[in-house]
């Protein structure tokens, strides 16, 4: 069997059109090679190519007229926090002025959208809904708090006394003007809704989650990532959620906390913590099961010690049968 033509190096390293192929002096015999699959009508991609989502997505854009990458797809070139379902999402999310037609594309899904000029960016030459446009769009897809995690990946940004600074995607009070001259988009409510609740400072979906678990619980108001200070004002540890009043904190110990490195610095900042006089409150994924019912007992007993009153006797659940130790905490 004859080998097929070699490819120009600009097509056998990722998805191309018919219309480029046709530009690159490519005969309509080569682009039917068994060495190149049709994902889709006028497109076609070399068998082995390895290439990301954005590369992908690059010929649909330029086969369909007025046609922008959008919602999920948008969000995973931006690299926001998506729940596992939409991670697994393998569809291409693509959105056309409202008054254009919709063509039919396999693996595609359409929306219909208007779009402002400042709404869409290039991203390596494929036009891609901006990021604030993205979080618009993404609260007919996702519920309020998935939306809240994605308000708080925006707009996070601390300087801390050790490591670089964390430097905001969006700056918050930008975000909320973009949102308020955007009144007419899908589920605006639930945006505004989120924005309610987004804080500056949430380094992850599951330090958002908690906090947000804590507040419907009805426990007093914890800030993200606030230093702790010594007597002389020098910062020493920043806890993932702090509240002064009762000199209380907690840390959201992920799947990296268990490496051997990882526990030898948190058993040092442990040690700090308890040294500056706060009540330190260690939770994880495990305290989070069943509504997080553990995680606010632990949470309201380090507050009771601290000082405060407690009026719901959250404190005062039975951890019996919830712990994993070898006798039960009642």
């Amino acid at each position: 069997m004859t080998e097929p033509t070699p490819l120009p190096l600009h097509l056998a390293t990722r998805p191309f059109t018919l219309e480029q192929a046709r530009s690159s002096g490519i005969f309509r015999s080569r682009t039917r090679a068994s060495d190149l699959w049709t994902p889709s009508r006028g497109i076609r991609v070399p068998k082995g190519a390895d290439f990301d989502l954005l590369n992908a997505c690059r010929p649909y854009t330029e086969a369909t007229d007025s046609s922008v990458v959008s919602h999920l797809t948008a969000a995973k070139i931006h690299g926001l926090y998506l729940p596992q379902r939409c991670v697994d999402d393998h569809f291409l999310h693509l959105a056309r002025p409202a008054g254009a037609g919709v063509p039919r594309r396999r693996r595609v899904k359409f929306h219909r959208l208007d779009l402002a000029d400042d709404d869409v960016e290039a991203a390596g030459g494929v036009p891609v809904t901006s990021v604030r446009r993205t979080f618009l769009d993404l609260a007919s897809l996702l519920s309020l708090d998935e939306l809240v995690i994605i308000g708080d990946q925006l707009v996070c940004e601390h300087t801390r006394s050790y490591g670089p600074p964390k430097i905001a995607m969006l700056g918050l009070d930008g975000l909320n003007a973009y949102i308020d001259g955007h009144s007419g988009v899908r589920c605006i409510r639930r945006v505004r809704c989120a924005m309610d609740l987004v804080r500056v400072g949430a380094d992850s979906p599951p330090e958002t989650r908690l906090r947000l678990l804590m507040v419907r619980a009805g426990l007093p108001v914890f800030e993200p990532n606030c230093e702790l200070r010594d007597a002389a004002g020098n910062p020493l540890v920043s806890p993932d959620l702090t509240c002064d009043e009762y000199r209380t904190c907690v840390e959201y110990d992920g799947d990296h906390h268990f490496t051997p490195e990882q526990q030898g610095k948190d058993h040092d900042r442990d040690f700090v913590t308890k040294s500056l006089g706060w009540n330190q409150v260690l939770i994880n994924k495990e305290d989070m099961r069943d509504g997080g019912r553990v995680a606010v007992t632990k949470v309201a007993r380090m507050l009771v010690q601290g000082g405060w009153a407690d009026p719901l006797n959250l404190a005062g659940a039975s951890l019996q049968g919830r712990l994993g130790s070898r006798k039960d905490v009642a």
